[in-house]
């Protein structure tokens, strides 16, 4: 089914108020305004955010790029205490990041192993530095940075498999931001290395490095956990997520590894049901390789999913409008769309099963094209529902047409 409907999808006033006082209350910081008195007005006037309010924040229209970092940086976590223990949790009916080897229930591991990294040995022995900047001590904090460092590929993994798919979906607040805040602990991180390797009694210059890279560090896990995995859970399709797994290894992992490797349900056809010959119909028979050409060759797109919502079968012709991926086949319908749009899909197929629907049609401009998408509800000779068809076409050659064209003179 398409992603593009969204016919359902209702935006209330209230919705739209709520965004302009958030970007309100961003701007008085961004002018100066006392975080407490911003604080008190979100406290007031917003009281709970959701996730997908703040995905729809464009934190890059009230941050200028000519900021120096210590301003932008400084505005950023300003962002973030306005959102501590203010973000609603997201009712969502799975929770596959608590599935070993998914890739959020490995980034979750490597918070854990980089929080315990800082309170069980960057803390204790900066403050060891702080009182005695001996060698021995300047070694062990330099030996934590180096572990530390590590940090780099649990950001390239985020900034380079899940925020593509975020910015896909039109979510580009974390990737202009939260890349910058990153790359700033890296830079902290290596900077850090550098004035301890080098140690010439800068007791106040390392100081200054270590306490930012503690204090971004422990927010960017709450930043990450709160907001940006929720969102992304969010938004990102299973299929999504699978190949954001595939391609983490070429990366790497940060302190740790993932638990296991991530296997979501399928539900497989059986392979009795898939043979040679010849398929006997009520009004012919065709060789599978008849009938799949001659469905390939239709001017249209057509996607089957049985009873239990599970994608059994899609056309595979020249110009597919929307794109379809062998990986769909054996999954549930559900798990091919983002959580955020799965509640229309649902009602669409409840209406079918119910008997209230037979059938339901959406039209929408996509790229160059007037697509008309149909659905139908595939009933056998009892009136049974066994599942539903997708029908999609480009129209506008159809609309194009006037007059008459005769066969035959």
């Amino acid at each position: 089914m398409s992603e593009f409907i969204n016919n359902r999808e209702q935006h209330s006033t209230n919705h739209t108020d709520r965004l302009t006082i958030l970007r309100q209350l961003f701007k008085d910081l961004y002018n100066g305004k006392n975080i407490k008195e911003v604080k008190a007005h979100f406290d007031a006037f917003i009281g709970k955010v959701a996730v997908e309010e703040i995905a729809q924040l464009k934190h890059e229209e009230m941050l200028d790029n000519d900021l120096p970092a210590e301003e932008i940086q400084r505005l950023y976590s300003l962002h973030t205490e306005i959102f501590r223990d203010s973000i609603e949790e997201t009712p969502r009916s799975k929770h596959p990041e608590n599935e070993p080897g998914h890739p959020i229930h490995t980034f979750i591991l490597e918070n854990k192993e980089i929080d315990k990294l800082i309170k069980e040995k960057i803390q204790p022995h900066f403050e060891l530095f702080i009182q005695d900047d001996s060698e021995e001590n300047v070694y062990q904090l330099l030996e934590d940075c180096n572990l530390l460092l590590d940090i780099d590929k649990h950001y390239s993994r985020k900034e380079n498999l899940i925020f593509p798919y975020l910015e896909k979906y039109g979510i580009y607040g974390p990737t202009n931001n939260m890349w910058r805040i990153d790359d700033f602990i890296r830079d902290s991180i290596k900077e850090a290395k550098q004035k301890l390797t080098n140690y010439d009694g800068d007791k106040q210059g390392v100081a200054g490095v270590i306490n930012f890279i503690i204090q971004e560090v422990v927010n960017m896990i709450y930043r990450e956990e709160n907001i940006l995995f929720p969102m992304a859970l969010q938004n990102l399709t299973e299929d999504e997520w699978v190949k954001i797994a595939r391609e983490s290894d070429e990366i790497g992992f940060c302190l740790t590894c993932p638990a296991g490797e991530w296997k979501p349900e399928r539900n497989e056809m059986s392979e009795k049901a898939i043979f040679d010959g010849f398929i006997k119909m009520e009004t012919g028979q065709l060789s599978l390789k008849q009938l799949e050409l001659l469905l390939n060759h239709l001017p249209v797109d057509i996607t089957f999913i049985d009873h239990d919502d599970v994608v059994r079968y899609f056309s595979h012709g020249k110009e597919r409008i929307f794109a379809r991926t062998k990986a769909v086949i054996g999954r549930t319908v559900q798990n091919c769309h983002p959580p955020r749009s799965v509640h229309v899909v649902e009602d669409l197929l409840a209406d079918f099963k119910s008997g209230r629907k037979d059938d339901e049609d959406f039209y929408i401009r996509f790229r160059d094209k007037y697509v008309y998408i149909r659905y139908f509800a595939v009933r056998d000779e009892n009136g049974e529902y066994v599942g539903t068809l997708e029908f999609t076409q480009n129209i506008d050659p159809i609309q194009a047409i006037n007059g008459e064209k005769r066969i035959l003179l």
